[in-house]
């Protein structure tokens, strides 16, 4: 096992309107393919850019003071989980000797208007989250790197049923999405988050290789 690898596994072991932003987020699901991604750095900086996402999004959400109690303990934990993610990819691409992508500008419209939008739309970016992770997973050869990945995977599902719990949403098909996860292509999950981009051709631009 190599050192960054270890690091990146020890680590995950811790650690536009409102209405026209979430019908684009909540797309389809697709396989990705395989000329989206040309090496591990590849798939982590695209991981790294939703991180990115999350990790911004759960700051000012929290910030809002949109939820109290429980609620707020669990979105605050969300959040720091969504930093630490970021902070572990970053240094894992530096340590592959590649270059992280910045960390691009950001405009959540009218996500945190109430406690329901932000817990809506929260909810789903953690079920895009998944599906992103799991629609590259097959594009990584250090197979050390992809079982850490996977760990981040599964606490984006956990988040993500935390969410759903926490907005009363049915079991199957709310709180978990059914007996399969599906994988997101690279594309599609880029194309959903665009509304939340200040500048999206800029950043698919970064990732795009």
């Amino acid at each position: 096992m190599t050192d960054t690898t270890r690091d990146l596994i020890h680590a995950n072991a811790s650690a536009v309107p409102a209405g026209v932003a979430l019908g684009a987020l909540n797309n389809g699901f697709h396989l990705a393919s395989a000329k989206d991604f040309g090496s591990d750095i590849d798939v982590l900086n695209y991981a790294l850019t939703l991180e990115y996402l999350e990790a911004e999004f759960y700051r000012q959400g929290n910030k809002a003071n949109l939820v109290s109690g429980k609620e707020k303990k669990y979105l605050m934990q969300i959040g720091a989980d969504e930093a630490s993610h970021v902070a572990t990819l970053t240094a894992t691409i530096q340590k592959l000797g590649g270059t992280p992508v910045g960390a691009p500008a950001v405009d959540f419209g009218g996500a945190f208007e109430s406690r329901k939008s932000y817990l809506t739309t929260a909810h789903i970016f953690e079920n895009k989250g998944v599906g992103a992770y799991l629609g590259a997973a097959g594009f990584v050869k250090d197979k050390m790197i992809l079982q850490a990945a996977a760990g981040i995977f599964g606490v984006e599902a956990r988040h993500a049923a935390v969410v759903g719990n926490l907005l009363g949403l049915k079991a199957e098909g709310g709180v978990y999405q059914g007996p399969f996860e599906k994988g997101i292509a690279k594309g599609d999950v880029l194309k959903a988050v665009a509304p939340f981009l200040v500048d999206p051709g800029k950043v698919v631009a970064a990732i795009t290789y």
